[in-house]
């Protein structure tokens, strides 16, 4: 049986992507995940008022987490999102292989990890909205900065989930000169 060819991440070392990239890509993933939240949420609102049933606000919520953990799972799955292969990250788990569904749903889990402290405060202390969002902008740049600490440079999330991001190798390959 001859070997097979080797793939392109086998051949590439897995390198994590810069934190500068990774956060840029987390940015994008926002600004599209806006999109993915408004059209779910048009969705579900219109379902809900066309069989005289309107959402709670709360139900609302967890369905689009729903929705939100099918969009990561499904692309994680596949290896990217459309922010990652824009900044040319890919999510591998630790020997460098595409995500299984459960690893992509444990890492959407995890990745909660990323807001769920600071929103916790909301209701305790009733804080408003615009300390909740310095304290959201602080915990992530925390969190983000934490990750240096890591050998690989990974996010804490990553590891607990078993996966990490890598730079792909299209992005590893230096600038042609200008002639």
């Amino acid at each position: 049986m001859p070997p097979s060819a080797p793939s392109p991440l086998s051949i590439a070392p897995l390198q994590a992507p810069s934190l500068r990239r990774r956060m840029a890509c987390w940015l994008y993933e926002s600004l599209l995940l806006f999109g993915v939240v408004f059209v779910g949420g048009l969705v579900l609102g219109s379902a809900g008022v066309l069989f005289g049933h309107p959402l709670s606000p709360k139900a609302l919520q967890a369905l689009l987490f729903v929705v939100l953990g099918i969009y990561f799972a499904w692309f994680w799955s596949k290896g990217q999102t459309l922010a990652m292969k824009t900044w040319h990250i890919r999510v591998v788990d630790q020997q460098g292989r595409p995500l299984t569904r459960v690893r992509a749903l444990a890492r959407y889990a995890l990745c909660w990890l990323w807001l769920l402290p600071p929103l916790a405060l909301l209701a305790p202390f009733h804080l408003p909205w615009a300390e909740v969002a310095v304290l959201t902008t602080g915990w992530v740049a925390v969190w983000a900065l934490l990750s240096r600490f890591h050998p690989q440079r990974q996010f804490w999330h990553d590891v607990l989930a078993g996966t990490r991001l890598v730079a792909e190798p299209a992005a590893l390959t230096p600038p042609r000169p200008q002639s």
